[in-house]
């Protein structure tokens, strides 16, 4: 079962950039939002159904992908805390 994705640590930004570098004057919710990026959680679901859609034999609809694929990024930030 998935976790509850607002009680799990989404890893922080999976691609951060500088607020300072991305803003100019008057755009600074903008630059925030560049700032913070996808979710490390978010890349790694991302990455996980990318590889369920290259198999030519994969069963179940896209509902069933997105919450295996958000399973697998679960996994994959709970190993990454333990390593």
């Amino acid at each position: 079962m998935m976790m509850d994705p607002d009680s799990l640590p989404n890893g922080g930004p999976a691609f951060p950039c500088d607020p300072f570098i991305a803003s100019k004057p008057g755009h600074e919710s903008v630059a925030k939002r560049l700032a913070e990026g996808m979710t490390l959680r978010d890349y790694f679901a991302s990455a996980a159904v990318q590889g369920m859609y290259a198999n030519p034999e994969r069963k179940g609809t896209c509902v069933d992908a997105a919450e295996r694929a958000y399973e697998v990024a679960d996994a994959m930030l709970r190993a990454r805390a333990t390593s």
